[in-house]
C-alpha cells in the first residue's frame, strides 16, 4: 500500500479543499444521455464540468444505468475519486426513457436518503445530504434536494400537468422539518412567471417557502430583456444532432429553487450572484451559444463543448454556510511522500514518511489565526506521533521543511 502511496505522488490541496465554506451546485438537462450524438459526449461533459468543478450535480433525460456511470467514472472522476452518485431509479411513472439523478462530492457529503415521488409524467427524485461539519454529530447540515423534467410544452393541458407535478413537489413539503435547506431544480418549461405551476412553485402559504433566487418574474419566452438567463436552445438547429430543440437561446426552462431560509440563515447561505445560465454571456438571443457573436466571460472553447453537449445550458448557483466543511475523504490528503493517516484525531496525530524524504524533517503547527503552536524537528522513522491532546478542538495546519510541499489540514476531535 505504502509503495502505491509513493508512486502516485500526487500532491492534493489538503484535507479541506473547499473548506472556506463554499459549495458549488449545477442542475443540467443532459438531452437524451448517453444516446444522442455525438458520441463522446462524456469527454464533452468532462470538458464543462472542469470548467465549474460542482460539489453537488444534478441531471435529467439521463437514459440509464450505463449513462450514470459513464459520467461518473469519466466526466467527473477524471483525475481520481472525487465524486459519488446516488442509486439510479429506473422510471416509475409515465416517462419511462428519462431519469434524473444526483451526483456528489465524496467526503464533503453523505448521502442519507433516496426516493422517487412519482407523478403522472416523470419522477422527481429526492435525496438527503448531510455536509461534512466539524459539528456534524451535534447539529447537522442537511440538503433537501429534489431533481424533476416538468411536462413540456404550450398549451393549458401541459400547463396543467406541470402544475400537478408542482402540487407533488409542495405536497412533500409537508412533511419535512419547516426549518429544512431545500433545492428543488430541473428542466421545468416554464414559460412565464405567471404560470400556475410557478405560482404554486412560490406560494408563500407552502409547508416550506421556496424562493426563485435571481427573482426576475416576467415572460420569459421570446424576450430578449431575460436574454441573460435563457437556457434553451442552445443550437439555432437541431438538424445536425438529431435530437433537442433548435431557435437558439430563448427560453429560460432550466431552475435552481430554494427555500426561502436560504436567502439569509448563514448556517447554509445562497451567494447573491452567483447563479448563472452557465455558458451564457448576455448576448446570445435567438442565437447559438458557440457563435462568435456571443463572445464575453465564458470562453469560445467552452460555449463550444456546450453546444455540442446538449440544447440546454447548465444552471449553476453557489451556496455558502458558516460551518467549518472537513472533506473526510483520504484522497484529499497528501497521497505522496507524506501520509497523514488520520486528519481527524483527538489525541495523537499519525504521519507516515516515504523513505525518499530526508533524514530529519521539520514541522510546524498553527490555529486559524495563523499562531504557530508547535515546531519540532523530527528522525525519519517512516512513522511520527505528535502529541495534539492538549490542542482545542478545531481546525489546524500541519507544515513541513520539504521543498515543494504545501499546508496540510486536520481536525482536532473531542
Amino acid at each position: 500500500m505504502f509503495r502505491t502511496i509513493l508512486t502516485v505522488a500526487i500532491f492534493i490541496i489538503s484535507l479541506c479543499a473547499n473548506a472556506q465554506g463554499t459549495i458549488k451546485t449545477m442542475f443540467y438537462n443532459l438531452l437524451e444521455f448517453p444516446s444522442a450524438q455525438p458520441s463522446n459526449r462524456e469527454q464533452i461533459l468532462m470538458e464543462i464540468l472542469d470548467n465549474y468543478e460542482p460539489d453537488i450535480f444534478m441531471v435529467c433525460e439521463l437514459e440509464s444505468e450505463y449513462g450514470a456511470d459513464l459520467i461518473l467514472n469519466t466526466s467527473l472522476n477524471d483525475e481520481g475519486v472525487n465524486y459519488l452518485r446516488a442509486p439510479f431509479q429506473p422510471s416509475q411513472s409515465g416517462d419511462p426513457d428519462h431519469q434524473q439523478i444526483l451526483f456528489y462530492r465524496k467526503g464533503m457529503f453523505t448521502l442519507e436518503a433516496a426516493e422517487v415521488i412519482q407523478t403522472q409524467v416523470r419522477d422527481i427524485n429526492h435525496y438527503t445530504l448531510k455536509l461534512s461539519t466539524a459539528d456534524q454529530q451535534t447539529d447537522p447540515v442537511l440538503i433537501e434536494v429534489f431533481v424533476t423534467h416538468l411536462k413540456s410544452s404550450q398549451g393549458s393541458g401541459n400547463q396543467t400537468m406541470r402544475l400537478d407535478m408542482v402540487n407533488q413537489f409542495t405536497d412533500r413539503l409537508e412533511t419535512l422539518d419547516p426549518d429544512s435547506f431545500v433545492i428543488f431544480s430541473g428542466d421545468f418549461n416554464f414559460y412565464t412567471s405567471s404560470e400556475p405551476g410557478y405560482q404554486e412553485l412560490l406560494d408563500p402559504t407552502n409547508a416550506i417557502v421556496m424562493v426563485d433566487p435571481i427573482d426576475r418574474p416576467g415572460s420569459w419566452h421570446n424576450n430578449d430583456s431575460f436574454q441573460d438567463i435563457h437556457s434553451q436552445s442552445t443550437r439555432l438547429s437541431s438538424g445536425p444532432f438529431g435530437a433537442g430543440a433548435g431557435g437558439g437561446l430563448d427560453d429560460r426552462f432550466d431552475f435552481i429553487t430554494i427555500s426561502e431560509n436560504m436567502l439569509g440563515n448563514p448556517k447554509l447561505k445562497y451567494i447573491e450572484n452567483t447563479y448563472k445560465s452557465f455558458g451564457n454571456n448576455g448576448n446570445c438571443y435567438d442565437n447559438s451559444i458557440n457563435s462568435p457573436d456571443c463572445a464575453g466571460d465564458f470562453s469560445q472553447e467552452l460555449r463550444e463543448h456546450l453546444y455540442n453537449m446538449s440544447d440546454h445550458l447548465p444552471i449553476v448557483m453557489d451556496l455558502e454556510t458558516d460551518k467549518e466543511i472537513v472533506l473526510d475523504n483520504p484522497d484529499f490528503a497528501i497521497i505522496s511522500a507524506i501520509l497523514l493517516e488520520n486528519t481527524m484525531a483527538s489525541s495523537e496525530l499519525n504521519i507516515r514518511l516515504a523513505s525518499s524524504v530526508s533524514e530529519s524533517v521539520s514541522f510546524e503547527i498553527y490555529n486559524t489565526l495563523g499562531q504557530k503552536l508547535l515546531e519540532f524537528t523530527s528522525e525519519n522513522t517512516g512513522h511520527i506521533s505528535i502529541d495534539i491532546s492538549q490542542f482545542a478542538n478545531g481546525i489546524y495546519y500541519l507544515k513541513t521543511s520539504i521543498p515543494g510541499f504545501k499546508t496540510l489540514k486536520f481536525l482536532k476531535t473531542p
